[in-house]
């Protein structure tokens, strides 16, 4: 593959919902350019994508680098990681259907970038090309624009019609659709510069230089979003496709001079050729055998191969220049999101704003022994995809997953087992429960000992009630009854025994525990002793001091459709939770401002997700702890014994 100059250069993302043919558009660009001798068909097998795929056509002295990605809201990680490398993107939809929520998403994704609409499966007898285009209106407004219609007899589709072309060829409402569609275009393509703008208020005709022009600066602003429609199974419009995006779409990264800079967009740890990074120069040009600073960790990195992809296998290439994407090879510091360049003083580029996990669950090997595999592949899978989490939780001991939802985790569990030969299981999550007392106590903990030579002798008296802060640990010593290098013992006794609640074995806090009396032994007492000692009183204050168990309380951020806000409230009620605020983000969508147990949002994603057809989307963190009701505190405690 030869090396493109940055002017003949185009990244494009391709997204769109599950089905629409994303994947079918990208085999049948490849057909179109030579690169295979097979357009897909409806017989075809699909296979699910759940990771960004690279496939470089080089058609009429152009370079497209297309980034194929999944269709489900799973692996919108994916997605985000191939938008931040693209110049624009394909959005496809299927003209059978109503407009999707993956549409929808897509839009919302690629708010800021110039795009296309592809309207997929335009011959198809159900094909509804009218309606989609007026649904995508009532939702966009009249920025969203057919330049390239169908042309229907008997209900039949016969052709694309070019609005620019001439209209001669065209009868009776094929004409006046064409005719009235141009018009609506040409005044969007005028509305984009001043000059344009004169000439068509004037009745002048306006040049091929002035659409090409308007068309240019409308769709890098986002002002135009032009509508190409076609079949990927008949390869029709695949050509149409092309077109529109090397004469009215620009590089993002145009001719930047300079040393070499750019960034990592995607990581695949492969079993066989170990890590792939996928890289975007973004100034300069790289070529192989160069010394490059990782300037995220500032090391020293020796590139030796430059790569890019034909029909799925790596092809090695001498070099490539700003705006293209390639792929490096056993570069083990780099990690998705790391920026690279020749000089070491270099800033960071800005990383790559990634989902937070939507549902967690625990994660454990089926074999015994098998933990430290477990591990080794989940650092493995979380560089693959930082939108997956992993932690131990030091108080439920277990390891825990997090992904964008449920289908995101079971695809890492079959990863796992498939691509690094480990096999785990998922459960449920344990609450954090923790312990705390609703009264006060006065107690004495007495540790006494005599076994031959010196005995253990420690005797506290502490008082002990509820506090504002995790731990307060006071001391009202008069008369040395207890000596001071003894109390840093009571205090670490009192630390240590708070690991474990009298009451269901959780761990305790809110407590504040102050000793004020006690008695010493000159020979038999010693640290351990009086640490002992302390042991003793906690349990005895913990038992007489009310305890009572605590539950995490989650602070919710839900965002949400305007539709769903009645669903999404009285659900948030019966989680036992509390409607804290909302107000309208800048989006047309309503954030929900909320709380609720943990116990009661493990699933939540999944729930919501069902709630508002997969068009909702949430953030959680532990905010504080409450009191468990009497109920749910009982239950806890049974299964805890």
């Amino acid at each position: 593959m030869k090396v493109y100059d940055n002017n003949m250069l185009r990244n494009i993302s391709v997204l769109g919902h599950s089905g629409c043919g994303k994947t079918n558009l990208i085999e049948a660009i490849s057909y179109t350019a030579n690169l295979t001798n097979k357009i897909p068909k409806i017989t075809d097998k699909v296979t699910m994508t759940y990771s960004m795929g690279l496939v470089p056509i080089e058609y009429n002295d152009f370079k497209y680098n297309l980034l194929d990605t999944p269709g489900y809201f799973d692996f919108s990680g994916e997605v985000i990681s191939s938008l931040s490398a693209s110049d624009a993107a394909i959005i496809v939809i299927d003209a059978t259907t109503d407009i999707q929520v993956g549409t929808e998403k897509s839009l919302e994704l690629t708010e800021n970038i110039p795009k296309i609409m592809f309207i997929n499966k335009i011959d198809n007898e159900k094909a509804r090309y009218k309606d989609t285009l007026a649904m995508l209106r009532e939702k966009y407004g009249n920025k969203v624009v057919p330049m390239i219609i169908p042309i229907y007899k008997d209900k039949k589709f016969i052709k694309l019609h070019n609005v620019f072309e001439n209209m001669d060829g065209l009868e009776g409402e094929f004409k006046d659709e064409a005719m009235s569609v141009k018009e609506a275009l040409m005044e969007l393509i005028a509305e984009t510069d001043d000059e344009i703008l004169d000439k068509y208020f004037s009745g002048e005709d306006l040049s091929f230089d002035d659409i090409q022009k308007g068309l240019t600066i409308g769709m890098q602003r986002g002002d135009i979003i032009p509508v190409i429609c076609g079949s990927t199974i008949n390869n029709i419009g695949t050509s149409e496709i092309l077109e529109t995006v090397s004469k009215y779409l620009e590089p993002k990264y145009k001719n930047q001079e300079g040393v070499f800079k750019g960034f990592i967009f995607k990581t695949i740890v492969d079993p066989f050729i170990g890590k792939m990074s996928y890289l975007k120069v973004t100034q300069g040009e790289i070529t192989k055998d160069s010394d490059v600073f990782n300037i995220n960790k500032d090391i020293k990195e020796k590139i030796y191969n430059l790569y890019t992809m034909k029909n799925n296998d790596l092809v090695e290439i001498e070099k490539a220049k700003c705006g293209d994407v390639v792929i490096l090879t056993k570069v083990n510091s780099l990690q998705t999101g790391y920026t690279l360049s020749l000089d070491r003083e270099e800033d960071i580029l800005s990383e790559i704003d990634l989902p937070k996990p939507q549902i967690y669950y625990a994660i454990a090997p089926k074999n015994k022994g098998d933990e430290e595999k477990v591990s080794i592949t989940l650092n493995k899978i979380v560089e693959e995809d930082p939108t997956i989490r992993w932690y131990r939780n030091s108080e439920t001991k277990q390891a825990l997953i997090g992904g964008q939802g449920e289908l995101h985790i079971n695809t890492v569990k079959n990863r796992m087992k498939e691509k690094f030969g480990v096999d785990v299981e998922l459960m449920d999550l344990k609450v954090a429960y923790r312990e705390t007392i609703r009264g006060y106590a006065d107690v004495q903990g007495k540790h006494k000992k005599q076994s031959g030579g010196h005995g253990q002798y420690g005797d506290v008296k502490i008082k002990f009630e509820r506090s504002n802060d995790d731990f307060e640990f006071a001391e009202e010593i008069f008369g040395g009854s207890v000596p001071k290098q003894y109390i840093p013992a009571v205090e670490k006794g009192l630390r240590d025994s708070m690991v474990k609640g009298t009451l269901a074995g959780f761990p305790v806090t809110h407590i504040k525990a102050t000793l004020y009396d006690g008695s010493y032994h000159d020979v038999d007492s010693s640290e351990m002793a009086f640490k002992l000692a302390a042991s003793t009183a906690f349990k005895k204050g913990m038992e007489q001091a009310q305890p009572i168990l605590l539950e995490p309380i989650m602070k919710l951020k839900i965002t949400i459709p305007d539709e769903y806000m009645g669903d999404v409230m009285g659900d948030i009620n019966k989680r036992r939770g509390k409607i804290l605020g909302m107000e309208p983000d800048d989006k047309g969508k309503q954030v929900i401002y909320a709380q609720a147990p943990q116990a009661e949002t493990f699933k939540y994603a999944i729930d919501l997700r069902s709630m508002t057809q997969g068009r909702g989307y949430f953030e959680m963190e532990i905010e504080k702890y409450e009191e468990v009701p009497n109920q749910i505190a009982q239950k806890n405690y049974i299964n805890s014994k």
